[in-house]
């Protein structure tokens, strides 16, 4: 969102200041975090229902992943439409219609299960996910301008941190709701009416998981609501539909917005899959309902490497740190698709720790130097995001033609190797 200083509102404590200090607008980075959480908490959520539906509806890997698919296609249809209205309704009103349109995506979840019924879980997840992407072009740029943009790598990389806390609480608390309500019986054994009262049973628990989320969700709309005029002096360049597509001309931002499309596409993927790897017989050898906690080990490495990268961003070249940490992920691939037992789990769920300062640091370096145009960049950057369709999909194809996790777990490992490339390249400051 392009910020420009109001000198009429220049005594506002809520004002644009032009001194390189960014948005001076106290107690409001509270409330981002609160956006950060509630997005990254719902998001991981996917991580739980893919194996809850895979069984409910006799899924191979590539149709599991459609629940990815729909879910992060709303990054490509939504990502510049939402970059659009934030600028015409402001930060704080763009994030209370992005969570209202999350409330309307929990609340489909009730027909869905009453209609056990595929495809409408998947339209509840679109439309979910739509709302997750205005919240998101709300909170990643206005995080960055609240404060110096001498540390925004930094202040970012805080933010994700709570982003990272929802994606730890929420799959934790969901993998008892949802996966320890399966049944000793499955789906494979039944049919006919059986089988759609069996899916409309065991399906229950999901609604009333995303009721609960539609719950807290109305919550934080509200705080935000009451609180949507903190920002004065607000400013937006106008711009076309296609705005930003311009800035992929730039090397630095064309490389970044590709970095972020294999990075959530290698992260949706492990994560979507993880509990099913660690049920495997050559792994943990466990039920899902049994092991299914465990997925918020992989997202907790995410919460707990963030608050130690805020720190570590301040001292190194960011880029490096993204090379280092890029490479630690494709050794722990290689270590856990080549070993088995507790080792070859833990080494899978530790790329989650590597993965921690990837999206915020690879979004900052990409952004840097784009001033007025950081909402067209914010918004090309979310459209990106829609790799986390496309790669978990190529995935899901690739297990069901090799029979393998562990051999289809390459595919990540080449999108680690391409972050590393970009880390080297923006390893020294953008100079324009």
């Amino acid at each position: 969102m392009a910020l420009a200083p109001d000198v009429a509102a220049s005594t506002d404590p809520a004002a644009v200041v032009e001194d390189g200090e960014g948005i001076k607008a106290p107690g409001l980075n509270y409330f981002v975090f609160g956006l950060f959480f509630i997005f990254g908490g719902i998001t991981s959520l996917n991580d739980v229902i893919i194996p809850k539906l895979k069984e409910l509806f006799t899924l191979n890997y590539t149709q599991a992943m459609l629940v990815q698919f729909c879910f992060f296609a709303a990054y490509l249809v939504i990502g510049i439409p939402g970059a659009k209205l934030v600028k015409k309704l402001g930060y704080m009103r763009g994030a209370v219609a992005g969570l209202l349109t999350m409330m309307v995506g929990c609340l489909m979840f009730i027909p869905a299960s009453q209609n056990a019924t595929y495809w409408v879980f998947l339209l509840a997840l679109f439309v979910l996910a739509s709302g997750v992407v205005i919240v998101q072009v709300v909170a990643n740029p206005l995080i960055s301008l609240l404060g110096p943009q001498s540390t925004a790598h930094s202040r970012l990389t805080f933010a994700q941190a709570f982003n990272s806390l929802g994606t730890w609480v929420f799959p934790l608390i969901g993998s008892v709701v949802i996966l320890g309500s399966l049944a000793n019986i499955t789906a494979d054994q039944l049919s006919g009416a059986e089988l759609t009262a069996y899916r409309q049973a065991e399906s229950e628990a999901i609604w009333q998981g995303y009721l609960g989320v539609a719950a807290l969700i109305a919550l934080v709309a509200l705080a935000v609501w009451l609180f949507r005029n903190r920002l004065q002096g607000e400013k937006h360049e106008a711009s076309s539909g296609f705005a930003g597509l311009d800035l992929l001309k730039r090397s630095r931002f064309g490389f970044g917005a590709l970095c972020i499309f294999l990075y959530v596409g290698a992260e949706v993927s492990i994560g979507s899959i993880i509990i099913n790897y660690l049920a495997e017989d050559r792994v943990l050898g466990q039920p899902e309902s049994v092991i299914g906690w465990m997925i918020s080990l992989y997202w907790g490495g995410a919460m707990v490497g963030r608050f130690i990268g805020s720190y570590f961003l301040r001292l190194f070249s960011p880029g490096k740190i993204l090379a280092f940490n890029a490479t630690g992920s494709i050794l722990l691939i290689l270590i856990s698709a080549n070993s088995s037992g507790t080792l070859a789990a833990y080494s899978l769920l530790a790329v989650g720790l590597m993965n921690s300062i990837m999206f915020p640091t690879i979004f900052s370096l990409a952004c840097e130097k784009l001033g007025s145009r950081a909402a067209d960049g914010s918004g090309i950057i979310n459209v990106a995001i829609f790799g986390g369709a496309v790669v978990p999909l190529l995935f899901g194809v690739l297990a069901d033609t090799t029979g393998s996790l562990p051999l289809a777990l390459t595919l990540p490992a080449i999108c680690y190797a391409i972050i590393a490339s970009f880390g080297i390249f923006a390893r020294k400051p953008a100079t324009a």
